[in-house]
């Protein structure tokens, strides 16, 4: 089960996910995305901070949009990933490919510059 909850602060959106991204809740996790992109963001933050669990096909959901982000010069961060989510990611080296932060603050700073 996922819940995605979608907030728009200051100049920059927060996608915030809960729960977990499974195979069949991916499509969820996607939509999201696609919304933000096609809604024109620029500057998009994923708060995984209550992602229990994150499967092959959401971690698929993230890798499509790389090429995407890199061309529309899109500023998109996730925080938040819990010690067992990150390793996920680092195994398939998506730690190197997406931009992640330790919290909210230290991607809202990198955001702002400082």
């Amino acid at each position: 089960m996922i819940e995605i909850k979608k907030e728009s602060e200051n100049n920059y959106l927060v996608l915030s996910v809960e729960g977990e991204v499974d195979a069949s809740s991916s499509i969820h996790l996607d939509k999201a995305i696609r919304e933000a992109f096609d809604d024109g963001n620029k500057q998009i933050l994923i708060d995984c901070t209550n992602l229990n669990y994150i499967s092959s096909a959401g971690l698929g959901v993230f890798m499509s949009y790389i090429e995407e982000i890199n061309q529309n010069a899109i500023n998109f961060m996730l925080f938040g990933l819990t010690e067992k989510v990150l390793k996920v990611f680092g195994i398939l080296g998506l730690d190197q490919l997406l931009n992640i932060k330790e919290d909210k603050e230290a991607a809202v700073a990198e955001l702002n510059g400082v």
